[in-house]
């Protein structure tokens, strides 16, 4: 029953494991002891089954005696199972600038805090252009200034960092307490 192997695979399995002794089981529960390779692999061939190199470093290497196609499939089973179960996080990006109006403050917050609400994180991202970049905290002030807006549905990750041409501020929605 010897099954191709995919180019990521590196179980060895049947005529590859070549070791004088292996100690071996079948996935039934059954311990066959410690057992050439080729006779492993005939009681393995006898039951229809392939025989596959669990642990090649053991001393004397582990061998089972198993439906390998069958094993696979469920391996790729359980990560598609866990791979569902994951939460992705999803950031939202505010732009703001130094010398933004009040309204549209107030319009951006709107949108942070449906973001936020939902379950979004929201990076704050004050742009700063040619001789801004001389005063950082012109960028730091407006984040300063955005921050009571949302305090209430957000928890701050770190305080306003300058990077390069922004000054951003990072903010998670907060945790419930009835959860």
């Amino acid at each position: 029953m010897n099954r191709g192997k995919s180019k990521r695979d590196e179980t060895r399995l049947n005529e590859d494991i070549r070791f004088p002794e292996v100690r071996c089981s079948s996935d039934d529960g059954e311990q066959h002891g410690i057992i050439s390779s080729n006779e492993a692999l005939e009681i393995a061939r006898g039951k229809g089954m392939d025989l596959v190199l669990i642990a090649p470093d053991a001393k004397p290497p582990v061998c089972k005696i198993m439906d390998y196609g069958k094993f696979k499939y469920q391996q790729e089973k359980k990560k598609k199972e866990a791979k569902k179960k994951q939460k992705k996080i999803e950031v939202k990006e505010i732009k703001l600038s130094v010398k933004i109006a009040e309204n549209d403050i107030n319009y951006k917050i709107k949108h942070a805090r449906e973001f936020l609400k939902s379950g979004k994180h929201v990076k704050f991202r004050v742009f700063l252009r040619g001789r801004e970049m001389a005063n950082p905290q012109a960028g730091k002030d407006v984040l300063n200034r955005v921050w009571p807006m949302v305090e209430d549905v957000a928890t701050k990750e770190h305080e306003p960092k300058f990077e390069g041409r922004y000054v951003n501020m990072y903010t998670v929605p907060k945790k419930d307490k009835d959860k």
